[in-house]
């Protein structure tokens, strides 16, 4: 646990992208093969669950540090995060003398399922006792199934591809899918080919840069490909072995919340990947992005969800065909492939294939993109026709070209601090636009979009404009403007504003405006009417 923990640490200190790289690294080569195992569930988003009551460990760290819950509570708001503040108020009394490894650990946390309360109190305990501060934090974290690194994966594949001396992309394609760090082992996963055999394994996605510039800066219109950059959930649909699998680009395994494309097993040929979107989808065309997040989280599909929400699949490339990886062959090749499979298909109202913007200038599509909108569209996405499928966010072959997003003014009501680095800051905002009563109506939190300085001096703002407290909440003096943008909306009973955005995010500080200019709910709801 020291090694992993101080691989933590280090890389929490640090925001340079190789000296990350390297740090991981030296990790995997001098980690033994159950650690490497461990550390990659955890860098790869996996979390198991221990099944502890937040509430009791709060109580039980309380009582170990010998501290009324005020003052722990008090102390958990001003740190901001759970596992950190129990390191900190534990008594340490000398300790630090464990030599258990990351995966002892991981098997000392597996028992607690079975345990009883009083059980599982004195294992905790036990474990608190032994560890130092750093190694209590990461602890903590894994305990309570809130491990996060600041390491994006495109990182960690690189790490391991430098370690083993492996090409990147087949890491990449190798840390993908289903995999228990109990039912296989470092050198099956990362070094042996055979267990790439596993007949569920997505494929990486390849990811779209923003456009740069004008459009025409890409040069002879001739050479891309242009589709509409469709608003719903990437998915590659996986064929083999006769077992049909729905991935989502977040690694869900989502086949059976898609009934509807079920079909597609019995159509398919074997060894096929599809790459493309699942859209809700009526009278043969798609539908807005609200209507397919009615289905999104619900463990049951209803048959009014299914006749409310039907959905299709838009697809717009193939990875591999007949078993065979053609992620190489040209994007012009790749897609006369999925054209055959399209032409085949019986059911073309579920299984669409993304068309193909017709234009002959690059003026053509300027006067083409603002209705995206109205086209259910993001905007457009710019394809090479030569270029292949790459792995990751590669720029120069794949381009989008999104629409500028909605936007409002609206005033800073609500902050809370954030988590790891930014404990002691205001991070996170909620935002509030004028009522017909002349009150403020909250409708959407943010927490990006400020740079480390705009975040300092909100952050001042807030301190010494706070009104109330709620827990880990503060009211704020209502001064403060940002224009917030958004990619969709769509009417909520479970709002208060009877609004809801999609993906909110601070565009700006408008410190030209005054609260008293800030937007209206009734320039939301004409927003909502506009994009009905």
């Amino acid at each position: 646990m020291k090694q992993f923990a101080e691989l933590f640490m280090n890389l929490d200190r640090t925001n340079k992208t190789n000296a990350k790289v390297e740090l991981m690294k030296n990790y995997f080569l001098s980690a033994s093969d159950e650690d490497k195992m461990w550390a990659l569930t955890l860098f790869t988003g996996r979390r198991p669950s221990f099944k502890v009551n937040r509430t009791q460990v709060k109580e039980w760290a309380a009582a170990e540090a010998n501290i009324p819950m005020w003052l722990f509570q008090e102390s958990y708001q001003s740190v901001g995060d759970l596992g950190e503040t129990i390191s900190l108020i534990l008594p340490r009394n000398g300790s630090d003398d464990s030599d258990k490894s990351l995966s002892e650990w991981f098997y000392y946390l597996g028992l607690l399922p079975k345990m009883t309360d009083e059980e599982k109190h004195d294992h905790i305990l036990q474990a608190w006792s032994q560890l130092s501060q750093h190694e209590t934090f990461v602890f903590n974290k894994l305990l309570m199934g809130s491990f996060r690194i600041g390491v994006s994966q495109t990182l960690v594949v690189r790490a391991l591809a430098e370690a083993t001396a492996t090409d990147s992309n087949v890491i990449a394609h190798r840390v993908m899918g289903q995999w228990d760090p109990l039912e296989t082992t470092f050198e099956k996963l990362i070094l042996d080919e055979g267990e790439n055999d596993n007949a569920s394994r997505p494929y990486p996605f390849f990811l779209a840069y923003p456009i740069e510039g004008d459009v025409s800066n890409l040069g002879t219109p001739e050479d891309w490909f242009v589709e509409w950059k469709w608003d719903g959930i990437r998915s590659q649909i996986i064929y083999r072995n006769n077992e049909l699998f729905i991935w989502t680009r977040g690694e869900e395994l989502s086949t059976d919340k898609f009934p509807e494309l079920h079909f597609l097993s019995t159509v398919l040929p074997n060894g096929t990947v599809l790459d493309g979107e699942i859209v809700s989808y009526f009278d043969n065309k798609p539908m807005p992005f609200n209507v397919l997040q009615t289905r999104i989280g619900r463990k049951n599909l209803s048959k009014k969800v299914l006749e409310e929400a039907p959905v299709a699949f838009i697809a717009y490339d193939i990875m591999e065909a007949n078993g065979v990886d053609i992620r190489n062959l040209s994007q012009m090749q790749r897609r006369a492939q999925l054209e055959e499979i399209h032409k085949n298909m019986p059911v073309q109202s579920i299984f669409n294939l993304s068309p193909l913007v017709e234009f002959k200038e690059w003026s053509e599509l300027h006067d083409l993109h603002p209705t995206s909108r109205e086209n259910i569209a993001e905007g457009f996405m710019i394809k090479r026709k030569s270029s292949t499928y790459q792995v990751g966010r590669k720029k120069g072959d794949w381009w989008k070209w999104k629409i500028d997003p909605l936007s409002v003014d609206a005033v800073l009501i609500y902050a809370q601090k954030g988590s790891g680095r930014r404990a002691e800051l205001f991070t996170d905002y909620t935002f509030a636009v004028w009522g017909e009563d002349g009150k403020l109506i909250p409708f959407a939190k943010a927490y990006s979009g400020l740079t480390d300085v705009e975040i300092g001096q909100v952050d001042y703002f807030i301190k010494r404009n706070i009104l109330e407290k709620f827990g880990p909440v503060r009211t704020v003096k209502p001064e403060l403007v940002f224009e917030i943008g958004f990619e969709g909306i769509n009417e909520s009973t479970r709002h208060k504003s009877g609004i809801a955005v999609r993906f909110p995010r601070i565009l700006r500080w408008r410190k030209d405006k005054k609260a008293a200019e800030a937007d209206t709910l009734e320039s939301l709801k004409g927003i909502l009417e506009m994009y009905k």
